[in-house]
């Protein structure tokens, strides 16, 4: 066998073509250790067997001020986001009343300036003629003296009888019945 790896190894002639077989080193390789077991195994066993074992760390305890802590982080990140959804929703009312106000403040120009047509002097006066209307003649103008003193009669209403209060109770009765099945 090793004459037969010696004129692997070292050959002199060529085949026609002058680039290297690629399997060269595989096929050395088998006739190098032809015979022998294979040692895969063996080095398998003994990497698993060469690993150390790992020492784990004892249990800590987790602090009671790191739990509050992680707690508090999170009670105001939930406070930031909705003090965050809250300035999002009034900006947005926000938008809408000035909106609104814009609208309202366009609407009165329009309510005003017609206002102002309608009480023109000379509108009036025109509308009042269209109408038959017409100013009122010297005849027609009464003047009312008031000179004297203010005075007013206050008349008290006389306290009812209890019999006319059980009258007055059982005519309502009598009336709130009838209407009732009507």
């Amino acid at each position: 066998m090793a004459s037969a790896a010696r004129d692997l190894r070292y050959r002199q002639s060529v085949d026609g073509s002058l680039a290297r077989e690629l399997d060269w080193a595989v096929r050395e390789r088998e006739l190098r250790h032809a015979g022998e077991a294979p040692r895969r195994r063996e080095r398998e066993t003994e990497r698993i067997r060469a690993i150390p074992r790992v020492e784990l760390r004892q249990r800590q305890h987790v602090s009671l001020f790191s739990v509050f802590g992680s707690i508090l982080v999170m009670g105001m990140a939930v406070l930031v986001l909705v003090g965050h959804i809250q300035l999002t929703v009034l900006s947005s009312d926000t938008v809408a009343l000035k909106e609104e106000l814009e609208e309202l403040e366009s609407q009165n120009v329009i309510l005003t300036a017609q206002y102002e047509r309608m009480f023109d002097l000379t509108t009036v006066r025109e509308a009042a003629e269209a109408a038959g209307m017409s100013k009122p003649s010297s005849s027609q103008i009464c003047y009312l003296d008031i000179s004297g003193g203010d005075s007013a009669v206050v008349y008290q209403k006389e306290e009812d009888s209890v019999f006319d209060r059980v009258l007055a109770a059982l005519n309502h009765g009598v009336y709130s019945v009838v209407e009732y099945f009507q």
